[in-house]
């Protein structure tokens, strides 16, 4: 499943973190790319080490951690560490497949769910779009600034040469409590279903109950803890 969650950042949670971008050291991205994809990683990434970098991390990881539609969609069990890009002049990051297992140690994780979160406005650099490729199709994103791509980390995607301007974006990985993507998909439609019928049902009601104990039972057959 391919979703677009809108304004994960709302402006002033964007102009702190951009703002905070400026304070920090840029560093090769090919360092963190695995040995197909380093030949076809051009972009720098920000050093989030220091303690402006861990609070900058911080802050955007308890965005991600506590939006409804990440949690419904994406199920999250572990997310990997933040990665900062920034992308211009002609850099890119081109077809790749991202990794199946990310991390060391407690970090360590499955890879099943990517996500850009784009922090730089749109009409401010030209090209740069990620591009997914999905059965059937290939879809081609570029939204506004503070909104997140959730992808599938098993599709082969790219970001597009940037000719013009600077692309801020900060990317990661998701290791769900459901491997199924079908089955997250699954829940993800009744979870919307239950949002709307809490506007239409009493709670308690027979139809929200029996709503909810499908959800929970079919967590209990497909989660992995």
């Amino acid at each position: 499943m391919l979703l677009t969650v809108s304004s994960l950042l709302d402006p002033a949670e964007l102009a702190d973190v951009t703002s905070a971008l400026d304070g920090l050291e840029w560093k090769d991205g090919t360092a963190t790319a695995g040995r197909s994809a380093r030949s076809v990683k051009q972009n720098l990434q920000a050093d989030l080490r220091g303690r402006a970098g861990q609070d900058l991390h911080e802050q955007i990881l308890r965005k991600l951690t506590g939006h409804p539609v990440v949690q419904a969609a994406a199920r999250p069990k572990k997310f990997s560490r933040l990665v900062i890009s920034q992308t211009a002049d002609g850099g890119h990051y081109g077809n790749h497949t991202d990794n199946a297992i990310m991390g060391k140690g407690t970090g360590r994780l499955r890879t099943d769910i990517s996500f850009t979160l784009f922090l730089s406005p749109p009409d401010s650099y030209e090209g740069g779009e990620l591009v997914v490729d999905l059965p059937g199709y290939t879809q081609t994103l570029k939204p506004d600034a503070g909104d997140l791509v959730l992808y599938p980390s098993s599709s082969i995607h790219q970001v597009a040469p940037v000719t013009s301007g600077i692309r801020l974006a900060c990317v990661g990985w998701i290791e769900s409590l459901v491997r199924d993507s079908f089955q997250r998909e699954i829940l993800f439609d009744l979870e919307n279903l239950r949002a709307k019928m809490r506007g239409q049902y009493p709670q308690g009601s027979a139809e929200l109950l029996t709503l909810d104990k499908s959800i929970a039972n079919l967590m209990r057959v497909w989660a992995e803890t």
